[in-house]
C-alpha cells in the first residue's frame, strides 16, 4: 500500500476516534457538573410535542443526508449509485469528525472518491466544488437570515480570544472569519470558472514573499487542483449549477434546522422572529467551529453553544442549555463517529480485496498458453 494512502487510512484509527469522543464528553459532563441541577430537569416539559420535535430533528439529518447523497451523484454524473454515495458521504462526514476542522476531511475525500474509480482530476474537482457550494450557500445566507432576524438582536457576549496577538469577542470572530470566507470563496470562483492559471500564479507569488513562504506547497497544491477542476467542469449548463447549489441549500438548511427542532423539544413552539435570530446565531457559531483545531470542533462546539443560544434555552424556571447542547451533537455529531466505524472496513474491503478478486478471476479465465 502506497505510504500516503496508508497516512489517511491512519486517520480513521481507533485513536482518533475516541479522542473528539473524549474531548465533547469531558466538556459536556464539566458543563452538567458545573450548570445542571434538579430544579432545571424538573422544568422541562415533556408532552407530546417534545416528541414530535425530536423527530424532526431526525428528519432534518435524513434530509441533510440525502441532499449531500443526490449532490454527489450529480457532480459524478451518476457514476455513484445511492449505497455507493451513502458510503461516501459517511466516510467523508467520519473524516471530518476525526480530523481538526482547520485541516478537514477534503484530502480524505479527494482519497475515498478516487478509490471508487472516479480519478484523481475528477475526484478533487468534486471536493473543490463541494467546497465552492458550502462557502457560497453561507455568504449568500448571512446576510438574508441576518435581515430576517434583525441585526441589533445579534449580538452577544462571551470570553475574548486571542487572535494574531489581540483579544477579540465572539462577534469579532465571526466578522473576521466571514470576511476570509467571502475573500476565499470570490478568488476560488474566479479561478474555476475565469483564470485558474492567473489564480495559481496569484498564489505563488504571494507565498513568494518570506513571511507565506511555509504555506508556499500547500498553495502550489491548490493552484493545481483548481486548473484540474476548471478544466473537468468546463462546459456545465446552468441547470447543473441550480440543481448542485439546491441540493447545498437543503443539505445546509436541514443541518442548521436541528438545532431550531431540538430547542422546541425541551421548549415548546417558538415564534418564527426567534426561530430566524436562532438560526442566525448558528450561522455565526460555525464560522468559530470552522477554525477549530479540535477533530470536528469536539469541546469547541459544545463550549459555544450556550455562549449563541442560552437566551432561548434558558429560563426563570431553569436552564436546560446543557441538556440541548448534549442532544445536539448526539444527533448530528457522534451518529457519523460509530456509522462511519461500521462502513469503513466493509468499504475497504469492497474498494481493495474485491478489486483483487476481479483480476484474479479475469487471470483464471485467461486462455492458457
Amino acid at each position: 500500500m502506497p505510504s500516503q494512502q496508508r497516512r489517511i487510512l491512519n486517520l480513521f484509527a481507533f485513536r482518533r476516534i475516541i479522542i473528539p469522543v473524549i474531548l465533547g464528553l469531558g466538556v459536556i459532563v464539566y458543563m452538567i457538573a458545573g450548570d445542571l441541577t434538579r430544579s432545571d430537569l424538573a422544568s422541562i416539559n415533556w408532552r407530546w410535542h417534545s416528541v414530535y420535535f425530536f423527530m424532526l430533528a431526525f428528519l432534518m439529518m435524513v434530509i441533510r443526508d440525502l441532499a449531500y447523497m443526490y449532490r454527489i451523484r450529480l457532480l459524478t454524473g451518476g457514476a455513484l449509485n445511492w449505497r455507493k454515495s451513502f458510503e461516501v458521504i459517511m466516510l467523508w462526514e467520519f473524516a471530518s469528525s476525526v480530523t481538526p476542522s482547520v485541516v478537514g476531511g477534503s484530502a480524505i475525500a479527494v482519497f475515498i472518491l478516487s478509490k471508487e474509480k472516479l480519478g484523481t482530476g475528477r475526484s478533487t474537482a468534486i471536493v473543490v466544488v463541494t467546497a465552492m457550494l458550502d462557502e457560497l450557500f453561507y455568504i449568500i445566507m448571512v446576510p438574508v437570515i441576518f435581515m430576517l432576524a434583525g441585526y441589533e438582536k445579534l449580538s452577544v457576549t462571551g470570553k475574548a480570544f486571542t487572535l494574531f496577538g489581540a483579544d477579540f469577542s465572539p462577534m469579532g470572530i465571526f466578522f473576521i472569519g466571514f470576511s476570509m470566507i467571502v475573500i476565499l470563496t470570490l478568488l476560488l470562483a474566479y479561478g474555476i470558472f475565469f483564470n485558474p492559471g492567473g489564480f495559481k500564479w496569484l498564489l505563488m507569488r504571494i507565498t513568494s514573499l518570506r513571511m507565506f513562504r511555509k504555506f508556499r506547497e500547500g498553495a502550489e497544491i491548490t493552484g493545481n487542483q483548481v486548473v484540474v477542476t476548471s478544466a473537468e467542469l468546463r462546459g456545465k449548463n446552468s441547470v447543473f449549477w441550480l440543481k448542485a447549489f439546491g441540493a447545498t441549500v437543503f443539505s445546509w438548511t436541514a443541518r442548521f434546522w436541528v438545532v431550531n427542532f431540538l430547542i422546541m423539544a425541551f421548549t415548546g413552539s417558538i415564534a418564527f422572529s426567534e426561530n430566524m435570530l436562532i438560526y442566525a446565531r448558528q450561522l455565526m457559531m460555525w464560522v468559530i467551529m470552522l477554525v477549530s483545531p479540535t477533530p470536528g470542533g469536539s469541546g469547541i462546539a459544545e463550549y459555544f453553544f450556550p455562549v449563541f443560544l442560552r437566551e432561548f434555552i434558558a429560563g426563570p424556571a431553569g436552564d436546560l442549555t446543557t441538556l440541548v447542547a448534549l442532544s445536539w451533537r448526539l444527533v448530528s455529531y457522534y451518529p457519523y463517529l460509530i456509522i462511519g466505524a461500521i462502513i469503513l472496513p466493509l468499504w475497504l474491503r469492497r474498494v481493495y480485496l474485491g478489486r483483487k478478486l476481479i483480476r484474479f478471476r479475469k487471470m483464471e479465465k485467461a486462455p492458457q498458453r
